[in-house]
């Protein structure tokens, strides 16, 4: 099986080959994440990252305040991600780092728990990005597994609510990377 720390760094460094390829004509290509174009879901995922290091420092989302409300990509968003995710990544590897406990807006959650979640936003944006810019990256079989394993009651439960759209229903046999991205509120055919 596929540990969270392995599939945490192997999605980190897929989507990162994937922003520095993106061309300028691409940043405001759509993506399959409804309403969003390649820049809004780089965007999204900087912010992701930014917050890492602060709230496994144990600050709270009051404490963090509206620093990352806004434009966080600038005129660089390729630079934007590098940064960011340079410091998501150090700031998971401290030691114990997974073992805090750190302060959501829906309450106290083990950073264990926050780091799957984080996981999951990043291999299926990661999917949205190649879609969008049509580098056609697939999400690996076993990362899809691990997630569903892990992730898929949460995304169910998610589903329709504002924060996941309905995906397009799949067949319980279907791939587990097209089984993730349903629940995850895509279409696995776009």
């Amino acid at each position: 099986m596929t540990d969270l720390h392995e599939l945490h760094e192997e999605s980190f460094r897929t989507f990162g080959r994937l922003v520095n390829q993106v061309r300028d004509n691409q940043w405001e290509q759509p993506t399959p994440c409804p309403g969003w174009t390649v820049r809004d879901v780089v965007g999204h995922l900087v912010r992701e990252q930014l917050w890492v290091p602060h709230l496994l420092a144990g600050l709270t989302i009051k404490e963090v305040g509206d620093r990352y409300d806004g434009d966080v990509l600038g005129d660089d968003p390729i630079r934007a991600w590098g940064r960011s995710s340079t410091a998501a990544r150090a700031a998971w590897r401290e030691p114990g780092a997974t073992e805090r406990i750190v302060h959501l807006s829906f309450g106290d959650t083990p950073a264990s728990d926050y780091r799957w979640q984080l996981a999951t936003d990043l291999v299926v944006h990661t999917w949205d990005l190649a879609r969008g810019t049509g580098s056609g990256q697939p999400i690996r079989d076993d990362f899809a597994e691990v997630l569903l394993a892990v992730m898929g009651s949460r995304l169910r439960s998610r589903q329709g609510s504002g924060t996941i759209g309905d995906g397009v229903p799949v067949a319980d046999g279907a791939p587990a990377a097209d089984r993730l991205l349903s629940l995850a509120g895509r279409d696995p055919r776009a």
